[in-house]
């Protein structure tokens, strides 16, 4: 039902994303605050909300989501975390927003959603923050305007200064490249239906047993395909690229944007060193969205079905990077909910 007061917000999870989520609900969106924050760390989530007024810590995110002040959950822990908070949740028929990956493999996030058709309704939207980015939105309108025609390919290019050291080649795929097959599914309104994972020869900086950078290619179901260079150790900044190529022109986004400097005999500018600066105002715009829709009764944005076709074309592009073939993607058939 609508709701005219503030929502009481679960945070679970309070690393490096909860901590910046927390800070977002308490200081920059409306219409909502922090009642809760959930960690195993008993620590750390003390200490976070003692900063919060009205807000308490838990160790258990069940025993939030049974408090008479939380309204809604913001899952921000880790992906293998997901799916029994996200049950726990749907048990209780509460709004969610599930940081990606919904969960870590197809199975489990088709288990999320049974239990979400059981319920009749939508609970859960997934955080694919770069459908809130103002780049990619107007990338999004120009193509559905139809004003160049159909998309014949999209072309990815996905670079981070460097990873932790104990990110490994299928994170490559499976928390990196992800956000380009929701991306790609939503810029073209289009299943991905196959993966391709090449791996030239690894930059000496990427660490032993990991192939940085990769190639990744997608096939569609209406036959556009979608290539990604992710390129995990690049050396000097964090960088996502999109480029359209259409039937009668072709269009980009993400290149950096001002201030070009000229001095010195050079010019240039600064590149972002992470995603939580290039992405901050599409996080900002994802949660009051949510939080908005929420407040209304409503769920709007990506959801459970895209959280689990995600987490299919993950699994086939695991499995190309390990076997250097081509892999389908295998999806169940979209239930009516999901339409």
């Amino acid at each position: 039902m609508p709701s005219q007061r503030a929502l009481g917000i679960a945070v679970i999870g309070t690393g490096k994303m909860g901590a910046d989520h927390v800070r977002r609900l308490q200081h920059v969106i409306s219409g909502a605050r922090v009642t809760a924050v959930v960690d195993i760390d008993e620590n750390r989530a003390k200490t976070l909300a003692d900063a919060s007024e009205g807000c308490t810590a838990y160790t258990e995110a069940a025993a939030a989501m049974a408090a008479q002040d939380v309204d809604a959950v913001l899952i921000a822990s880790p992906g293998p975390a997901h799916e029994a908070a996200l049950l726990d949740a749907l048990g209780c028929d509460l709004p969610v927003l599930c940081e990606k990956p919904l969960t870590p493999d197809a199975a489990s996030a088709l288990r999320v959603l049974e239990a979400e058709q059981k319920l009749g309704h939508r609970r859960v939207q997934v955080g694919f923050m770069r459908r809130y980015d103002t780049e990619y939105i107007k990338l999004k309108r120009l193509l559905d305007s139809g004003e160049l025609g159909r998309a014949l390919m999209l072309h990815h290019r996905h670079r981070n200064l460097s990873m932790p050291p104990w990110f490994t080649n299928e994170m490559l795929i499976n928390d990196s490249v992800v956000h380009e097959m929701d991306v790609t599914r939503w810029l073209l309104g289009q299943e991905i239906t196959a993966v391709t994972v090449h791996k030239p020869a690894p930059t000496s900086h990427a660490p032993t047993g990991m192939d940085d950078p990769q190639f990744v290619l997608f096939e569609t179901e209406f036959g556009a395909l979608a290539d990604v260079e992710i390129f995990g150790h690049c050396g000097y900044g964090y960088q996502v690229h999109a480029e359209a190529v259409c039937e009668r022109g072709t269009v980009r986004i993400g290149d950096e944007p001002g201030p070009r400097l000229s001095a010195d005999g050079r010019w240039g500018g600064r590149i972002t060193p992470d995603y939580i600066e290039r992405f901050d105002d599409a996080y900002d715009r994802e949660v009051q969205a949510w939080v908005d829709a929420t407040r209304r009764g409503e769920v709007t944005g990506p959801g459970v079905w895209d959280g689990y076709a995600a987490a299919a074309v993950c699994e086939a592009g695991v499995l190309s990077q390990r076997e250097g073939r081509r892999v389908q993607v295998e999806l169940t058939e979209r239930p009516a909910l999901y339409r």
